[in-house]
């Protein structure tokens, strides 16, 4: 085993393993200039602006101006500048809540006046969330220890704007299950005028701690709590206030509706207005309402409503055109996910992408063209591409990206519609990035193209294969598959399956990283394993409102039965080895692995599950609610989806994995797990880490630790080879 190559593969461990979420924080989202003619970016130790497409370099803020007066910054994370670009916030110091590092230290740096001084200096260090301009540039609001506070820049005071936030009453921020599930952090808006924010109150005061145990860091073990709604338990009341910044009294809006059986996990200010737009969703979460409020009144009207017969998933943002008279909203409601432009008091709503195709997200509202660009994939749901239509709805998908380049593509669009830095990958081409005018679809430089970068790479011996198989229920599905190094179709070859096969993510795109296994501690085709995935029904991949939302009610069983009866197929091949087939995964994975052993155990011989949720109604309740219904009319869908449920059934090899610090998906699964196996003398293999949490990558040599153990495990129980 290549310990060097255990170390590269892990480091990859972060963009995995996460029950919900698959995708960590990926590079810093480009930030451009307000014209679009340029952006800035942090160099050596230096703020920068660089001009498109000359290049053109220059310093907004010095390392001088940042370490050299006396305030010293630290390690800057991140930036952002004030409307009329004469002062820059400089955030650093971070510190991570939960999945991300969302609390640190913040600085401005006055670009006039040449200082630097530090917010809101008289909290406690590393404990400023969100801060961010006043529209004027005058003043910083931010959140500390869960109230809100606004520093005035020409006065140089501090002004509390909330006094009631306590460790569960939270101003401006979120609860653990709305950060989690809803990808809720920052939760507070300054007003266009800047004479008031907006922002979310949410009242944990009743929901009950899970705890956690903590056995290494003391003599006497202690308790962890956690905040953590289970299944069927009531949510944190949600209520969204009106803040005056020279009152400091808050108006709360009249939203109606239950406040603990209803969700808000949008909220924004209508441009150039004193009103307020948010999303309601309902507990089931398969009803969305839209709702317009007077924030000098807090008088709410209703402006649009959708049902689902499964859920309703949160919306992305608002983005506001006319003036701010209508804005584009995301809907499935005619079978596929489709832009829509919709009048402010909901009374228009014009269809923008038409077709039988889902849009994967909005990249720009390009208003002054009429244009609107988007990503999606029409003909292969493992890629992605950008298109354009006519923004009023009026003209024909028109597919932008080069049809030469098959794979996944992005683009950070230019605010004016000039400008874009385009990212090509593939399973085999590593990410290449390529800076181009998006007018004329020409590279700034050949030499620094994307198709002079193509013209570098060395060819694959043993490139990823991507199929379609159909199943005995007839349902096509996608898959990737890598061969061993030397193939020989004339000899048998151990099989491992990777899986995920939850509603949150895919693992079938064609993306680089698809086909290696990084958590191998080794070469998988050179040990000569074929490695496969197979997306499921369920997976948010761009086939249609009825392929995602089928899972509905039947995680744990539609996903698990599609899975199988695949790999039934794929064990029909000449040269897979039926008696050498692993399964393995993560978190969502981790319990589809468990499911899959112990619901067909003709077909899997050996899996790995790591994170696994055992017992689905030990999970939180939006995740859970959202995709298997309400467990206060019946627990049926979870006991039927649930591994414990099946652990009996167990004939082959089980390494399960879990670290016992894991706040998200709580290790008490496995004792459950753990319980049920004993109980029918089921023998199996454990392994657990720590106080680690979910991600089971902290402490020294935690990672290669993991590596080795699944490896060897593997090698055991699947060896590798061809026979």
């Amino acid at each position: 085993m290549n310990f060097r190559n255990i170390i590269f593969n892990l480091a990859l461990v972060v963009l995995i393993g996460f029950y919900g979420k698959t995708q960590a924080q990926s590079k810093p989202e480009l930030k451009w200039t307000k014209d679009g003619n340029a952006y800035y970016q942090m160099i050596d130790a230096e703020l920068v602006s660089i001009s498109l497409p000359q290049n053109e370099r220059k310093t907004i803020v010095s390392r001088d101006l940042l370490y050299s007066s006396g305030t010293n910054p630290g390690v800057i994370k991140d930036f952002s500048l004030s409307e009329d670009g004469t002062k820059v916030l400089i955030y650093s110091n971070s510190k991570k809540v939960w999945r991300y590092e969302t609390r640190g230290d913040y600085f401005v740096a006055d670009l006039k006046a040449n200082t630097l001084t530090q917010v809101g200096k008289d909290r406690p260090a590393s404990s400023l969330m969100f801060a961010k301009f006043s529209p004027d540039g005058n003043k910083v609001a931010y959140v500390s220890q869960h109230n809100l506070y606004v520093d005035d820049l020409q006065t140089k005071t501090t002004k509390a704007l909330t006094t009631d936030g306590t460790a569960r009453m939270i101003n401006g921020t979120f609860d653990w299950v709305y950060e989690e599930e809803f990808d809720c952090r920052d939760g507070f808006r300054w007003s266009p005028d800047g004479q008031s924010i907006a922002y979310w109150q949410i009242d944990a005061t009743k929901i009950r701690n899970f705890l956690m145990i903590n056995n290494t860091d003391s003599i006497y073990a202690f308790t962890v709590p956690v905040e953590y709604p289970k299944v069927g338990q009531d949510p944190s009341s949600c209520k969204v206030g009106i803040v005056n910044i020279a009152s400091a009294q808050t108006k709360w809006l009249n939203v109606p509706g239950d406040k603990v059986q209803n969700y808000i996990p949008r909220m924004d200010w209508i441009p150039n207005t004193n009103e307020v737009i948010l999303q309601q969703l309902n507990r089931a979460q398969n009803v969305s309402k839209l709702f317009v409020a007077n924030a000098s009144t807090g008088a709410v009207g209703n402006i649009y409503t959708e049902t689902d017969k499964a859920w309703i998933d949160a919306a992305k943002d608002w983005q506001w055109v006319n003036e701010g008279k209508e804005f584009i909203w995301m809907s499935e409601k005619d079978g596929w996910r489709h832009a829509y432009l919709i009048s402010k008091d909901g009374k228009k709503q014009t269809l923008i992408t038409k077709g039988d195709f889902d849009v994967i997200e909005n990249s720009l509202v390009d208003e002054k063209n009429n244009l609107l660009y988007y990503m999606a994939s029409p003909l292969n749901a493992t890629q992605k591409y950008l298109f354009k239509t006519k923004l009023n709805g009026g003209g024909k998908p028109e597919m932008v990206t080069p049809s030469i380049l098959p794979g996944t593509h992005t683009y950070e669009i230019s605010p004016n519609g000039v400008f874009a830095r385009h990212t090509y990958t593939s399973a085999s081409v590593p990410p290449l990035t390529e800076w181009m005018k998006l007018t004329t679809l020409n590279p700034f430089t050949m030499a620094g193209s994307v198709t002079n970068q193509l013209g570098q790479i060395k060819a694959q011996k043993n490139k990823v294969e991507f199929f379609k198989i159909k199943t005995e229920d007839g349902i096509e599905l996608d898959g990737w598959m890598k061969k061993p190094d030397n193939f020989d179709r004339t000899k048998k070859y151990p099989v491992v399956f990777y899986v995920y096969g939850e509603p949150a993510s895919q693992t079938v795109t064609d993306t680089y990283g698809a086909g290696r296994n990084w958590l191998y501690a080794g070469d998988m085709p050179k040990d000569g394993y074929v490695y496969i995935s197979i997306e499921n029904r369920g997976a948010p991949a761009p086939k249609g409102r009825e392929w995602r939302k089928s899972i509905y009610k039947n995680i744990g069983t539609l996903n698990i039965r599609d899975q199988a009866m695949a790999a039934k197929k794929i064990l029909e091949w000449p040269f897979i080895d039926k008696d050498r087939v692993a399964v393995w995964g993560w978190s969502g994975g981790g319990s589809s692995t468990l499911n899959l052993m112990f619901q067909y155990p003709e077909i899997y011989k050996t899996g790995i599950a790591i994170a696994a949720v055992g017992n689905q109604l030990t999970y939180d309740n939006i995740y859970q609610e959202r995709y298997m219904g309400s467990p206060l009319i019946t627990k049926e869908a979870y006991i039927k989806g649930s591994p414990i449920t099946y652990a009996k059934n167990l004939k082959g090899n089980l390494l399960y994995i879990h670290g016992t610090g894991d706040d998200n998906v709580h290790y008490q699964n496995a004792e459950m797990l753990i319980n049920e196996l004993i109980k029918n003398r089921k023998m199996f293999q454990m392994m657990s880490y720590p106080n680690r949490t979910h991600s089971i990558n902290e402490g020294e040599g935690t990672s290669a630790h993991l590596a080795l153990t699944y490896t060897k495990f593997l090698q055991q129980y699947c060896p590798p080879g061809g026979k």
